[in-house]
């Protein structure tokens, strides 16, 4: 339990409601995954515009759930935000890619969703 993320700041804003942290489990199911595939499309397309919205819009979720790839996940925001057509992201891309399959997995299996 928890070794792919941690609650420690999702508990600290559900002010001790345990059903909210189911829901923001939830949440995080439905929507990072999803983001993640958005992503990694974005990315092997070269879509710089389409990769730095969502690796923005991803940035508070996996920042909160503390997966600790915040910093590669601003990598890939900041290689789309500024067209870095000079630099490979694909390491950077695999590592947050990897993070949020594990942690998706870990919470599905803690929360049974």
């Amino acid at each position: 339990m928890e070794q792919y993320y941690k609650l420690y700041r999702v508990r600290e804003l559900a002010d001790g409601d345990e059903s909210f942290v189911s829901l923001l489990a939830k949440t995080f199911l439905e929507e990072v995954p999803a983001d993640a595939k958005i992503l990694k499309e974005a990315v092997e397309n070269e879509n710089y515009l389409a990769a730095y919205q969502v690796a923005h819009k991803m940035k508070p979720t996996i920042d909160m759930f503390e997966l600790g790839v915040l910093d590669c996940l601003i990598e890939v925001q900041d290689w789309g935000k500024f067209e870095k057509k000079d630099v490979n992201i694909l390491p950077h891309l695999k590592v947050v890619l990897a993070a949020i399959d594990q942690a998706s997995k870990e919470i599905r299996a803690d929360f049974k969703i």
